[in-house]
């Protein structure tokens, strides 16, 4: 294929990967289309995403529009002439008009295997379903919600140990390079694309912060995959005796318990082990209000007397009677 004139369209550190690896190819990035920057962190700073950074460092034009739905704003895509729209975590639908406007219209990658996870969080979504298997789905675009054709599929393995992010590590990896491989046979994968079978879809819905509260009754793998899912965006948390406590890494395992699910079996310098459904959840890493994220052995240190045996992690900030 001879070197395409690009439009880029993407906002996380997941998408700016995808924009770097396309640096370093013959084709052109001639323009990149980012979200707004947003207030985050605690001083409620503005902040650029991931992908302006990136476009930024390489003087390419970057476009934030908040839609592109306007006229206006369709008109200023359409006069950079793109060849083709590549579209990683954008964050924005994009309606027919700007389907239409590059030569071979929008191709999205995608973090999964279509069509199970379409939508905003298929990361996460596959950890928490216990999936064994996911990957990348680089398609062509169309009005509706990742149900284009198929234009690649790769896959990954997820481990008993992988979390959101070496998750996302894993997919940005084999999507960079099939973004590449499409783009060098981009017609004969357009005139080869596979429809998607609707009725074997799911949906990855955004996570909602409500989900991050721990349901100790569930079994401990269940909890663990709840934990290894919030890493990095939406981390897992319970309370104990009113304290908003994070936890961030945990091992399950079957060893039965009659205990009330979220009560300290034992805590030591290993781990704090505690009870959920006929087993139990041995947590390594905590983060408490307002502090760094420590090792159990760290917190014991100052906080022995709240983590002790017989002490109960519960859905609320009103202590455990």
């Amino acid at each position: 294929m001879h070197a395409l004139k690009i439009v880029f369209a993407g906002t996380p550190p997941f998408a700016a990967q995808h924009l770097e690896t396309l640096l370093n190819t013959s084709h052109e990035v001639i323009g990149v289309y980012t979200q707004p920057d947003r207030v985050a962190g605690r001083g409620k700073q503005l902040q650029q995403s991931a992908v302006k950074s990136v476009a930024i460092m390489h003087g390419l034009p970057v476009f934030q529009p908040a839609s592109l739905r306007s006229p206006e704003e369709q008109q200023i895509l359409a006069a950079l002439n793109p060849d083709v729209m590549i579209v990683v975590a954008y964050g924005l639908l994009l309606p027919q008009e700007v389907l239409d406007i590059p030569k071979f219209g929008c191709i999205n990658v995608h973090a999964s295997l279509l069509p199970r996870w379409r939508g905003a969080a298929p990361i996460e979504r596959a950890l928490l379903a216990g999936d064994r298997e996911t990957g990348v789905t680089i398609m062509q675009m169309d009005k509706g919600l990742d149900t284009g054709a198929m234009l690649y599929k790769l896959s990954v393995d997820i481990s008993d140990i992988d979390d959101r992010q070496t998750l996302e590590d894993k997919l940005a990896a084999v999507g960079r390079v099939g973004l590449v491989h499409c783009l060098e046979n981009l017609e004969a994968m357009r005139s080869n694309a596979q429809t998607q079978d609707d009725s074997l879809s799911t949906y990855a819905r955004k996570l909602e912060k409500s989900e991050s509260l721990i349901d100790w009754s569930q079994n401990a793998s269940s909890v663990n995959r709840r934990i290894r899912g919030g890493i990095g965006r939406t981390p897992a948390y319970s309370f104990l005796q009113g304290e908003r406590i994070r936890l961030l890494h945990a091992q399950p395992h079957t060893t039965p318990t009659n205990l009330s699910p979220g009560t300290i079996v034992q805590a030591s310098k290993e781990c704090l082990s505690i009870a959920c459904l006929d087993s139990i959840l041995d947590v390594t890493m905590l983060q408490m209000p307002g502090k760094n994220a420590l090792h159990i052995s760290e917190i014991l240190n100052s906080r022995r007397e709240l983590f002790a045996a017989g002490q109960r992690f519960t859905d609320t900030e009103a202590p455990a009677t």
